[in-house]
């Protein structure tokens, strides 16, 4: 009875100590080994065997991409503008032998690491590119980040920001920037489109000069169109050339009647003046003390 007994102890023990030996990563882990305390090495994926009762011990690393958001950071631009920015950061573990021998936790260092590299590289640049350049600006994070964590075994593939909040008062500036822009830009085009139509009209005008036909025919084809309105008024168009011709007639008829006016007060004056003159030579001739009536 003893016998099978400890056999079936040995079997139970056996089996315990082969499933506790026997461990299993996935395919994107990896397991680093320690043996009594010393790095032996990394292993994985799939299944392999350690050594139980504390002298094998093994960590789980996950090799997928991380996506890990930073927090809102308030800064100040080289411009002195106050903004708030966030990002979003992307990054995987290339070395499981790194990531777990040079840094205690390497996510929350890698994001600490994100906070303040976002904050100096806002800090350095101007309003303008952090609205305008942000393509530049992801890349400068990107390398100072992945430079800085490359000794925890950290590769990181892309930052981006995500959220760039601003101060009330340089809202409403840059609105009305962006009013007053959009204002100019309307009048440039409405000028460019005067001066074409002038020059259409310039050009037009001088075809239908050279025929005096045509300018009726544009007369009559105006009738036509208001004539499709069913207005209750038409108003018909008369030719400058006529209101020269009427006006210049009027002009020479008014410096007629007014020749005769004119010769005739000349006469008149030229008389009062003889009459003067006769008295004049009268008196003279006289003697002295007798006055002619």
């Amino acid at each position: 009875m003893e016998t099978p007994l400890i056999l079936l102890v040995i079997l139970i023990v056996a089996i315990s100590i082969f499933f506790s030996s026997l461990k299993i990563v996935q395919e994107y882990e990896r397991g680093v080994i320690f043996r009594l305390g010393r790095l032996l090495g990394v292993k994985g994926p799939g299944w392999f065997f350690i050594i139980p009762f504390g002298i094998d011990r093994y960590v789980k690393v996950d090799l997928r991409t991380v996506t890990m958001e930073v927090p809102t950071q308030e800064t100040i631009t080289r411009d002195n503008v106050s903004v708030k920015v966030n990002a979003v950061l992307y990054f995987r573990v290339a070395d499981p032998t790194k990531s777990v021998v040079n840094v205690i936790d390497f996510i929350r260092a890698t994001l600490q690491i994100s906070q303040t590299t976002l904050r100096s590289v806002i800090g350095q640049s101007d309003l303008d590119d952090l609205l305008s350049r942000r393509d530049k600006i992801n890349e400068s994070l990107q390398q100072i980040i992945d430079s800085q964590t490359e000794p925890w075994g950290i590769k990181v593939s892309s930052v981006e920001v995500k959220d760039v909040e601003l101060p009330q008062s340089m809202q409403r500036a840059m609105a009305r920037q962006a009013e007053a822009e959009r204002e100019k830009r309307a009048k440039i085009i409405s000028a460019e489109g005067e001066l074409m139509a002038s020059e259409k009209l310039a050009q037009a005008a001088h075809i239908m000069g050279q025929e005096k036909q045509a300018i009726q025919l544009r007369y009559l084809q105006t009738l036509s169109e208001i004539s499709v309105e069913k207005n209750s008024t038409i108003i018909f168009p008369l030719p400058i050339e006529l209101m020269g011709f009427l006006s210049s007639k009027f002009d020479s008829s008014d410096s007629s009647a007014s020749k005769p006016d004119t010769e005739k007060r000349g006469t008149n004056e030229a008389t009062s003046s003889t009459q003067r003159q006769a008295r004049k030579r009268g008196k003279e001739s006289l003697p002295d003390g007798e006055i002619r009536e």
